[in-house]
C-alpha cells in the first residue's frame, strides 16, 4: 500500500509563498511520474504540475512562472514551491504518484490565499 503524506499548506496573503511537501512511502524511484493536483470548493480536481523520473516537468497554464515542482530522491519527497500566490490558488492540494499505471493520492493539504 502506497502512502503519500502532504504538508506545508496554510493561510498566506496574496503575493506570498508556500512550499508544499509530499513524502512517499518506499523508494521514490519506483514512481513515475509524480505531481500535484488541486481542488477548489465546488470545482473538480485539476492538474497543477508533474515531474518525471528524468526530471522533465509540466505545469498548468494558470501556475506557469509562479510554481515550481522538484523532487529529492534521497528524502523520497516531491515539493511544490508556490510563489506570487493569488486568491484563485486557494484549494486543497493533492500529491499523486504513479506506479505501473496505478495512481495513488495523498490526503491533501489546504492552501488559503487571502486578498
Amino acid at each position: 500500500q502506497v502512502r503519500l503524506v502532504e504538508s506545508g499548506g496554510g493561510l498566506v496573503q496574496a503575493g506570498g509563498s508556500l512550499r508544499l511537501s509530499c513524502v512517499v512511502s518506499g523508494s521514490i524511484f519506483s514512481f513515475n511520474p509524480m505531481g500535484w493536483y488541486r481542488q477548489a470548493p465546488g470545482n473538480q480536481r485539476v492538474f497543477v504540475a508533474v515531474i518525471r523520473r528524468g526530471g522533465s516537468t509540466d505545469y498548468a497554464d494558470s501556475v506557469k512562472g509562479r510554481f515550481s515542482i522538484s523532487r529529492d530522491n534521497a528524502k523520497n519527497t516531491v515539493y511544490l514551491q508556490m510563489n506570487h500566490l493569488i486568491p484563485e490558488d486557494t484549494a486543497v492540494y493533492y500529491c499523486y504518484a504513479e506506479k505501473n499505471g496505478n495512481r495513488s493520492w495523498g490526503q491533501g493539504t489546504q492552501v488559503t490565499v487571502s486578498s
